[in-house]
C-alpha cells in the first residue's frame, strides 16, 4: 500500500518531505502535486520505476521523460542549452513548460529518447516540488499522472492513493493543484518547436 502525506501547499511538513525522499532513495515511486497537475517521479537512475512508470502510463519508446529541476544551475547539468536557448528558457521560467533539449552524458541513455537523445526538463513553481527537490538534492525523473484512455491527468490525491495503492509507494497531497499538463516546446534543433499546447502560454514560443 501507499504512503500518503498531507502536506501543506505553501509551507510542506519537513518530516513529511524527508519522508518521502526516503522513500525515493530506497528505489520508490511517489505521485506528486505540481503548477500543471500531479506526476509520477522517481530518481534519475532508478531504472525499475521507469519501467513502472511506463507501465502505468502504457507508454512506448517515443515517450520522452522530463527531469523535474530545482534551478538553472541543475538544469544545466542535463542538457545541452546554447545563449539563445537559455534567455528564452529563463524569461519563461519557473513556470508551466517543459523544454525538450539534447541531453548530456549525466543522462542514463535508458533515460533519453531512443533515437533523438534528448530529455525534458522544466523548473516548476510549485513550492512542494521544491521543498522535495531541495531535500532530495537531484532532479526527479518525472511523467504528468495521466493514465491509459483518460483524457485529463489525475488531480485529487485520494483518488490517486485510491487507484493507484499498489502502483506507487507514496502519495504526496497539498490539495488543489493545476489541472492541465504543461506546454511542451521542443528545442532540440535550436528553434522552438510546440509540441502541445498546456498551462504555460505558448505565445513567446510562436
Amino acid at each position: 500500500m501507499a504512503r500518503y502525506y498531507d502536506v501543506h501547499p505553501v509551507d510542506p511538513q519537513p518530516r513529511s518531505i524527508n519522508q518521502a525522499v526516503d522513500i525515493l532513495r530506497d528505489g520508490g515511486l511517489i505521485a506528486y502535486p505540481t503548477d500543471s497537475c500531479f506526476a509520477l517521479g522517481a530518481m534519475l537512475g532508478n531504472a525499475d520505476a521507469k519501467d513502472r512508470i511506463m507501465r502505468i502510463r502504457q507508454l512506448d519508446d517515443k515517450h520522452h521523460f522530463t527531469l523535474m529541476c530545482h534551478d538553472f544551475a541543475q538544469l544545466g547539468q542535463f542538457v545541452i542549452i546554447d545563449n539563445k536557448v537559455f534567455r528564452a528558457l529563463k524569461a519563461a521560467t519557473p513556470g508551466q513548460y517543459t523544454f525538450i533539449l539534447p541531453a548530456t552524458s549525466e543522462v542514463p541513455r535508458r533515460f533519453m529518447h531512443a533515437k533523438k537523445k534528448t530529455v525534458g526538463v522544466r523548473i516548476p513553481s510549485h513550492p512542494v516540488v521544491h521543498s522535495l527537490l531541495s531535500a532530495l538534492g537531484e532532479p526527479l525523473l518525472t511523467s504528468t499522472l495521466l493514465l491509459p484512455g483518460e483524457d485529463e491527468p489525475m488531480v485529487d490525491g485520494w483518488s490517486i492513493k485510491d487507484r493507484l495503492d499498489h502502483e506507487v509507494d507514496a502519495v504526496i497531497d497539498s490539495g488543489e493543484c493545476g489541472t492541465e499538463p504543461t506546454t511542451v516546446v521542443d528545442f532540440a534543433s535550436g528553434y522552438p518547436e510546440i509540441v502541445r499546447v498546456g498551462a504555460g502560454d505558448p505565445t513567446p514560443f510562436e
